[in-house]
């Protein structure tokens, strides 16, 4: 066997490269490849798979994705669960990544002790075993974390191989070489110190010293600071024009930005001191949350985790914490609620103030993102006439007035990254709190809340709190009947404690029995401007028409739960088409993955409001082209 993941992932038998199709497949075979026997734990592989925000069946779907790699190895390659993960023996199967480090410790060894040609033969040869970006079929969550320092550690090679064919006379030949690498790679300074050196060589004193203006100036502007001692002796060595003495190489430093000799030593930005710093004279701090949302109950922990994510330091994140957090949840989860809810608990977190806007509405009256980038920067203080004309400008400008102050922005039923990005504050003071029910189409590090439906307790203590408490407990069984009806979804139970708080003398069973006809259900789940048919509506209306006929017809099966061969059975499809299908509605909320069934395949669930829904649809017609509605959510 052969693997090769100094590129694109591939693992090939006897030349004929295996079909393993997508990205995660892809990132547990390199994440077990980059181990060398040793366990990779779940935990791990679910950082390399999801990030922040794994799935609640985590573990089934990485045991699905080892399976999928046993099943194509078979008894070439074993992957073993030994907890707390998986462990890859790979045997006798050939690696690149190994075959690298091992070509370029040599190539080290050699060019210590000085025999060059040697060295520069086998560090050509380390470097011509990477085929572009390492890993770049995996998950950017693998990338981020890995690929930084295999990239400093090919920089290294490419510096050490370099240093041999200097050695070895080759000068002619690397100024081309060089001259290239220092464009692509400008704030290298092992690189440039070696192109001085070349050039030197070559009799072209002074191109050696323009190189050095060139890159004194870019490391003063780009970050603030004079070039290191290697780049500084082959510039007095230049000047003197006497016998000239190659740099030596620069260890990798752990940390260190990417073609530096050293630690990242950028210029700090001034500012003012203290947690939040002090208010300047006269300057508005806007106030443009919604009223605080009355009666909030359950979501108990996603609630804590927002606001423990970003209440505290002002510094940039550590620990994986993020300087923005998206809830997501299927329609009528309470996602806007929550992210209200958070934004008044963290109100005296940022005392410079608190933006908000709702992005949702239909896809014809949907807010222009430049109108709420205006809005927002009227508000912190930007005088009409003074507001740029281009929204690039606006942009710019908005980012400026943010850098040295402390504000939280929320941005409500956000649907995709290109209507949010001008909005989201990029320095280190601001956060921000994003709703959106596909947050898989947004750009950047956040840290994700899944809303589920609330459990028992927490439906009865949000009917409780709106419609009272006495009431609630004098008719439990039937509240909690009226709970399950509901799907236990907030907005629903809201409804529902709204229309007994409006008749204080009904009874819970007398809604219940309203609600119990499912013909009527959707009819009944509606109060004011409170409409669970609406919610579902534009949830669907995110849909493409593939995905909404996937959902009508599930509406068919006979049960809410199913398993994707079920689905797979009136989607009229084979098996792994039908997952693709039922993924993309549980990336949308608009089903659940449930667990694991008996043969180790995810298991599925029709909430029974989405079911309702669908199942009022016109069989061949998509509610989002028959209603004209918005797409909200993704």
């Amino acid at each position: 066997m052969e693997f090769r993941i100094l590129g694109p992932v591939e693992a090939r038998r006897d030349g004929t490269v295996l079909p393993l199709a997508g990205s995660k497949i892809h990132t547990v075979l390199t994440a077990l490849l980059l181990a060398r026997g040793r366990v990779v734990s779940d935990g791990r592989l679910s950082e390399f798979l999801w990030g922040w925000a794994p799935p609640t069946t985590m573990k089934a779907q990485i045991y699905t994705y080892v399976s999928r790699l046993r099943k194509q190895f078979a008894d070439d390659i074993e992957i073993a669960r030994c907890q707390p993960g998986y462990v890859l023996a790979a045997g006798d199967s050939w690696v690149d990544s190994v075959e690298y480090d091992r070509l370029d410790r040599l190539g080290r060894e050699a060019l210590e002790a000085r025999h060059f040609d040697k060295a520069s033969t086998l560090l050509a040869a380390a470097l011509e075993l990477w085929r572009g970006t390492p890993f770049a079929s995996t998950t950017e969550f693998l990338c981020e974390s890995e690929v930084p320092q295999w990239e400093e550690a090919w920089s290294t090679t490419l510096s050490c191989r370099i240093e041999a064919d200097l050695a070895l006379g080759r000068h002619h030949e690397l100024i081309a070489e060089l001259t290239r690498m220092v464009a692509v790679h400008p704030l290298d300074e092992r690189l440039r110190a070696q192109l001085m050196t070349a050039l030197y060589r070559a009799s072209r004193q002074g191109d050696a010293l323009s190189v050095y203006q060139q890159g004194r100036s870019m490391l003063r502007e780009e970050l603030g600071i004079d070039p290191g001692p290697v780049l500084r002796e082959v510039h007095r060595q230049v000047l003197d024009g006497g016998e000239f003495v190659p740099p030596g190489r620069t260890r990798a430093v752990p940390g260190a930005l990417p073609g530096t000799t050293g630690p990242y030593g950028g210029r700090t930005a001034s500012g003012p001191t203290g947690a939040h710093g002090p208010l300047s004279a006269g300057r508005p701090v806007p106030a443009m949350l919604p009223p605080d949302v009355t009666h909030f109950t359950g979501h108990a922990l996603p609630l804590a985790e927002v606001v423990y994510e970003l209440r505290g330091s002002t510094r940039p994140p550590h620990a994986g914490r993020r300087h923005r957090v998206v809830i997501t949840g299927m329609p009528g989860a309470g996602k806007s609620a929550l992210a209200v809810r958070a934004a008044h608990l963290l109100r005296d977190q940022f005392t410079d103030g608190q933006l908000y806007a709702d992005l949702g509405g239909t896809e014809g009256s949907r807010p222009d993102p430049q109108g709420v980038l205006r809005d927002f920067l009227r508000a912190l203080g930007t005088p009409a006439h003074a507001l740029p004309d281009s929204a690039e400008e606006c942009v710019q400008l908005y980012r400026r007035v943010l850098t040295d102050r402390r504000v939280l922005v929320v941005l409500d039923n956000v649907v995709d990254a290109a209507q949010v990005a001008p909005l989201l504050p990029t320095g280190t003071r601001s956060r921000s709190i994003l709703t959106s029910r596909a947050p898989s189409v947004l750009d950047g590090a956040y840290r994700l809340v899944r809303l589920h439906p609330l459990g028992t307790d927490e439906a009865l203590a949000l009917l409780a709190a709106v419609a009272g408490p006495e009431r609630i407990a004098a008719e439990a069984a039937a509240a909690a009947s009226l709970a399950e009806l509901c799907d236990h979804s907030p907005l629903a139970l809201r409804i529902c404690a709204l229309r007994l708080a409006d008749e204080p003398r009904a009874r819970v069973t007398a809604l219940l029995s309203r609600l119990l006809p499912v013909r009527r259900r959707l009819d009944e789940l509606r109060h004011g401007d409170l409409d669970v048919r609406a919610g579902l509506r534009s949830g669907c209306a995110a849909l493409p028409a593939s995905s909404v006929r996937t959902l009508l017809r599930l509406a068919t099966l006979p049960e809410n739960d199913f398993s994707a061969a079920a689905a797979a059975s009136v989607l009229r499809t084979g098996e792994r088409a039908a997952e693709g299908a039922l993924e993309a509605l549980a990336d949308a909320r608009l089903i659940d993955v449930t667990g694991v069934g008996s043969d180790q395949r995810l298991m599925y669930r029709l909430p029974t409001l989405v079911r309702l829904f669908a199942q009022e649809q016109p069989p061949k017609q998509s509610p989002v082209r028959e209603q004209g509605c918005a797409r909200p959510g993704r």
